[in-house]
């Protein structure tokens, strides 16, 4: 690793985050690639930091409690097994040790790949980290990854913030990301467990999931969803389709009746609202109504189903990372 990569990586991951990895954070997968060539980086930083190297039996060692994974591609780890056992591990996994026991930081796909093959023992260095930087650590790791689903890191994100008892804001500052990257995860926690399910098996994607959410109904939520698997639909064309549905659900909770042409004409929202309208139904995930004169004077109507949703909203006009809307003219 170059020391211009090492300061990028530093940047990304915070001191805590960055001190306790070393280089250790590269993929698993890496152990594919070459064999022999340098010394692991992970080794020479653990030299330079006085960090202890020693080997393990597998058994010793306990899961990492803050894993956001639930599923390891099986085939993933039957390949790596196979080059464990053709050219021997080349990154060590990263252990703690908790009541006397070793317990997992990184590298589980190692660990697991490792006791596939057969392997009694297992190369590790011993780090002190505290369960939040653990928590951290397994949360960075796994944003990483693109197998990772959109709900198992809105988990880790809710765990996180529960068990720590912080915002949004603060996890983002601690682990270098947008904090609208958190909000999105997080809101796809609202959807129904039918829609859920459909994301988690990959039926639909977290773009999908996002455009359902301003639909108050959940029963609406799992047929539309459904709908979208069994006609293909892609992701804009769900957005349309969901603002669609809302306008028509809207004229019927006001009774707005067209009574002839010249009416509809006077009371038809322009392109531009309607745009508008719709890119903050989705920012948003509610319904939004804007009014505006020729003057250029309006409202901005956002309307709530519950207290829930009212604090949600709340908070997302309140916090200091505001969602950036066009300014309607």
């Amino acid at each position: 690793m170059t020391s211009s990569s090492a300061g990028t990586k530093d940047r990304r991951l915070g001191k805590g985050l960055a001190a306790l990895l070393g280089s250790s954070m590269d993929d698993e997968m890496a152990e594919l690639g070459e064999s022999g060539g340098e010394r692991p980086a992970s080794e020479s930083a653990a030299a330079k930091a006085g960090v202890q190297s020693l080997t393990l039996p597998v058994d010793q060692i306990e899961n990492n409690p803050f894993q956001p994974r639930r599923e390891f591609n099986p085939d993933e780890i039957a390949s790596l097994a196979e080059s464990l056992k053709s050219h021997q591990q080349l990154q060590p996994i990263l252990v703690r040790i908790v009541d006397g026991r070793y317990q997992l930081i990184s590298g589980e796909r190692r660990l697991r790949a490792t006791i596939h093959a057969g392997l009694a023992t297992i190369r590790a260095e011993v780090r002190e980290a505290d369960d939040r930087l653990v928590a951290e650590l397994a949360i960075i790791e796994n944003l990483q990854r693109k197998d990772l689903s959109p709900i198992e890191k809105a988990l880790s994100f809710k765990r996180y913030i529960e068990e720590h008892k912080c915002k949004q804001d603060d996890l983002a500052r601690r682990l270098s990301i947008d904090r609208s990257t958190i909000a999105n995860l997080m809101r796809l926690l609202e959807l129904p467990q039918g829609v859920i399910d459909l994301l988690q098996a990959g039926e639909i994607t977290a773009g999908h999931a996002r455009a359902l959410l301003p639909i108050g109904d959940e029963q609406v939520q799992v047929v539309t969803a459904k709908k979208i698997i069994a006609e293909k639909i892609s992701v804009r064309a769900t957005e349309t389709m969901v603002a669609e549905m809302l306008k028509t659900e809207e004229d019927q909770e006001t009774g707005r009746k067209v009574v002839n042409a010249t009416r509809q004409k006077r009371r038809q929202t322009s392109p531009h609202i309607e745009s508008m309208q719709q890119e903050m139904r989705m920012v948003f995930g509610t319904k939004v109504e804007i009014k505006s004169s020729a003057r250029g004077r309006g409202k901005i109507t956002l309307h709530f189903s519950d207290a829930e949703e009212f604090e949600r909203l709340r908070a997302m006009l309140t916090q200091e990372s505001r969602p950036k809307l066009r300014v309607a003219g």
